[in-house]
């Protein structure tokens, strides 16, 4: 077995060792069938491989709103695609088996994966997601930059076959390969995790959250559709000058019509000691948002909230109702205008009735 295919984003200094240029965390790999942190990107030789290309964990049709994804297509179908291993290591993650399990490789080297992986191609992630009838192609679950090649390559086949593509990530991804990539993005949800303290301590991330925060812009600047999801945990990351932040942040470098999602923690993975968060909490953070400035501001992982729904900035009415994932009910015109008042409601893409996402919902 080969230790993969050939990665693009790294260099190798005259001392021979190879520096990964992918993310921020920068991965120095000075001897032969290292691995780095993220646990797919493997010396070999004087190469940098990656070794997940086309190895696929995890392959399903969500609602685009399951990203989530608020104001983009509403009401499409997603193909979502993962594979293995992550740039951070996040002690709450909810896709842990994923995304903290890695590849080993023998002195031999002889490489192997922690459990069964679906070989794909691009062409076959695309004629899977035009098979199921899913207009749009997430990458997804674990962390899409460390399989930036598949991603890439995937995402530049789709765009030429009329897809959509989004990136679901934790923005840990340096400038560069960013701006290749954006090229051929149509949407991103980045998770905002906390400030400095909260990454080193509960990702164990250095130079965080200022490379996420330049990844976002970097986004915005090539024209990608962004929104923002920060969980918010009881005790770590819910006090009002974190929040008063994020939101005075995102005002100036997004703007006030950013999509945000605030959404509650439940125990999980090495955090199944701490409490869920209280609704009353993510009610009080929306509500501190909405009076920085933000427009819309969403509650996650609370079915059955109102917080779920868009409502219309200028007169408070009800524009697009939400019962988790579905689309309830739809008060705008076809030029996304409120019906009530003919505020505009800036969503980009048409509303879709895409139901591919019911039909494979529990497959």
């Amino acid at each position: 077995m080969t230790l993969g295919k050939k990665a693009r984003w790294w260099k190798l200094d005259e001392e021979g060792h190879i520096h990964c240029t992918l993310c921020p965390r920068g991965c120095v790999f000075s001897k032969n069938y290292q691995i780095g942190d993220c646990g797919v990107r493997v010396r070999s030789e004087n190469e940098l491989k990656t070794a997940v290309y086309g190895k696929i964990s995890s392959l399903a049709v969500d609602p685009i709103e399951k990203k989530p994804l608020f104001h983009f297509y509403p009401g499409s179908s997603a193909l979502s695609i993962a594979s293995i291993g992550c740039s951070l290591h996040c002690r709450f993650c909810q896709n842990y088996q994923i995304s903290q399990s890695h590849v080993e490789v023998s002195e031999e080297g002889k490489l192997s994966y922690p459990f069964p992986l679906r070989d794909m191609s691009p062409e076959d992630v695309v004629n899977v997601a035009k098979d199921r009838g899913a207009s749009v192609i997430a990458y997804t679950y674990n962390e899409p930059t460390i399989f930036w090649e598949f991603m890439y390559d995937t995402a530049k086949l789709a765009k030429k076959n009329g897809l959509l593509n989004v990136f679901i990530t934790d923005g840990y991804i340096n400038e560069q390969p960013m701006r290749v990539l954006a090229k051929y993005l149509d949407a991103a949800n980045v998770d905002l995790k906390g400030d400095q303290t909260f990454y080193g301590k509960y990702t164990l991330t250095p130079n965080a959250p200022n490379s996420v925060l330049k990844a976002i812009k970097v986004m915005a600047e090539e024209g990608v559709h962004v929104e923002i999801t920060t969980l918010i945990i009881p005790g770590l990351n819910d006090d009002e000058e974190w929040i008063n932040w994020e939101a005075q942040w995102i005002l100036e470098n997004l703007g006030p019509d950013t999509p945000v999602h605030l959404s509650r923690f439940y125990p999980t993975y090495l955090m199944r000691d701490r409490p869920r968060t209280p609704v009353e909490t993510i009610e009080k953070m929306r509500n501190l948002m909405l009076e920085s400035g933000l427009n819309y501001v969403f509650a996650g992982n609370v079915p059955g909230s109102a917080w779920e729904n868009t409502f219309c900035p200028n007169c408070g009415e009800k524009v697009i109702g939400r019962r988790g994932f579905e689309i309830r009910s739809w008060n705008l015109s076809e030029d996304m205008g409120c019906k009530s008042c003919g505020q505009h409601i800036p969503v980009k893409g048409e509303r879709k009735k895409e139901t591919a996402w019911k039909k494979y919902l529990f497959r």
